[in-house]
């Protein structure tokens, strides 16, 4: 069963050339983007930290220059929106920061008996377009969470160390 290729095969990668849509057709050499998976970028109370209310805000930063998937921001999304909502539903605000703009492709081969007939080879090996991810650097932020209590504050670090095995980078968390 072919499905996604593993996270390694694309995350420490150097970052390839010519992986964003174009709005001039002749620089545009991704013809279709893959649809986002990330539904939503902010959650919880925005009016409240607008107004101040949270004083506590923590951020999960990337201690390296990295590739993260969209399938994985959105799973680290649901998973922390979850918890948040059900442990402190309304007194939390909390933002995904990485954009996944970045488009990913694949040059896909088969291999196998009579696979020579199917498959160019490296002839036109440019790929398509399989995903998108986001280009995170060295010490920039991923996620963001502002509460209102110390004892919230502490339940996020929790939540931040419980998404760190789903994320493809070595991470650490900042107070602002």
């Amino acid at each position: 069963m072919v499905g996604l290729r593993k996270g390694v095969s694309y995350s420490k990668k150097i970052v390839v050339p010519y992986t964003r849509k174009s709005k001039k057709k002749k620089r545009a050499y991704i013809k279709a983007v893959p649809a986002a998976s990330i539904v939503k970028f902010s959650m919880g109370n925005e009016q409240a930290f607008s107004q101040g209310k949270f004083p506590f805000q923590l951020t999960l930063v990337s201690k390296e220059n990295i590739q993260i998937r969209d399938s994985a921001l959105e799973a680290c999304r649901q998973f922390v929106n979850k918890k948040l909502d059900k442990e402190i539903s309304g007194q939390y605000f909390f933002r995904i920061l990485a954009h996944p703009h970045h488009i990913q492709r694949e040059n896909k081969m088969l291999t196998g008996a009579g696979a020579d007939r199917m498959s160019t080879g490296m002839q036109l090996s440019f790929g398509r377009a399989v995903d998108r991810a986001a280009i995170v650097k060295n010490e920039k932020p991923i996620f963001f969470v502002a509460v209102g209590t110390k004892k919230a504050e502490s339940f996020v670090r929790k939540l931040f160390k419980q998404i760190k095995p789903k994320l493809p980078c070595t991470t650490r968390v900042i107070n602002k």
